[in-house]
């Protein structure tokens, strides 16, 4: 959970999900919309679906791998994640280097290239096994990220305070502020998309993403990108016809949702739409392209599912529309 996510947002989470998860046979055995549920509002949710494969193996086994190499191969852990559990959790000789560790280590060495970049990377994890203490390996990066995080930080760093700042080449040669070398930052994308909220006899049209992507086998709104030229509440008809093939009309704007992740910032229009033809009897039976399952649910129901955030914040906002009570 740490990855990617401040460490107080982080352990809201945590807790939440040991007290529901507190071993690998309950996690491995778990409905996995409960898992993604837990996990909705951290974003990466590959991270979920891993972990939960990884305890399966390990619950198949009946015993965690003990080596840095059987901890490598579980599903969706990096050098990171394996470093970090073979140090801090089996006090193995192995380095676990996060942000905090690459920091500090940039500016004590002076490295001198991008640190997320290759030619870095693999400086800092060379230089963080050479000043590995045998046996103390847990200890020596736990104190490396407490340093990092409390006193080397980012921004204002407090030098002064810095129990080795003696030692600090980016302190004798004055450019603190320069290390970390920052790689070229991506370029963000402005992203438009239209939503559909489709309503058939006071239920709502919901369907489950594939797996894969950021937001694999999570529940969602039919929708896609708006193009050029094209009308928001138009696309938000087409989307919902490409990936359903229901025929609808727009009855009303639920108004614009804002939101990024990654390199992207999202601009959602969101539509309630209703069947175009208002006698249609029953409910509609869709053909589905884009998802692998779907379902006709109430607002309420919602709340149960793990939706991607900015489809969140749409529900959030239907609970306020007296048009859905």
């Amino acid at each position: 959970m740490l990855q990617q996510t401040q460490a107080a947002r982080a352990a809201v989470y945590f807790q939440r999900f040991v007290a529901r998860f507190p071993d690998f046979s309950s996690l491995a055995d778990a409905d996995p919309d409960q898992v993604l549920k837990l996990w909705e509002g951290l974003g990466y949710y590959s991270r979920a679906r891993n972990l939960q494969a990884a305890a399966k193996i390990i619950a198949g086994r009946g015993v965690f791998p003990d080596t840095l190499e059987g901890i490598a191969a579980l599903p969706g852990v990096g050098p990171y994640t394996a470093g970090a559990v073979a140090a801090l959790a089996l006090g193995l000789d192995h380095a676990a280097v996060d942000a905090n560790v690459e920091r500090v280590l940039s500016r004590s060495h002076d490295i001198d290239a991008p640190i997320k970049e290759r030619q870095g990377r693999e400086r800092v994890r060379e230089l963080a096994a050479a000043l590995l203490p045998p046996g103390r390996a847990g200890d020596f990066f736990q104190a490396l990220m407490e340093l990092g995080e409390v006193v080397c930080r980012p921004k204002n760093p407090a030098c002064g305070l810095c129990p080795v700042a003696d030692l600090c080449q980016a302190r004798h040669l004055g450019i603190v502020a320069e290390r970390p070398v920052r790689a070229k930052g991506k370029s963000i994308e402005l992203i438009t998309v239209a939503t559909a909220v489709f309503r058939c006899q006071g239920l709502i049209f919901i369907q489950r993403r594939r797996p894969g992507g950021a937001w694999g086998n999570l529940w969602e709104f039919p929708g896609g990108r708006v193009e050029a030229g094209e009308a928001p509440e138009d696309a938000a008809v087409r989307e919902l016809s490409e990936e359903t093939g229901f025929s609808a009309r727009v009855e009303a704007p639920l108004g614009v949702i804002r939101h990024g992740y990654t390199t992207y910032r999202v601009t959602l229009h969101c539509y309630l739409l209703a069947p175009a033809d208002p006698t249609l009897p029953g409910l509609p039976f869709p053909v589905l392209t884009a998802a692998v399952e779907s379902r006709w649910a109430s607002l309420a129901d919602l709340d149960g599912l793990a939706f991607p955030a900015g489809h969140r914040k749409l529900i959030d906002s239907l609970r306020a529309d007296l048009r859905f009570f």
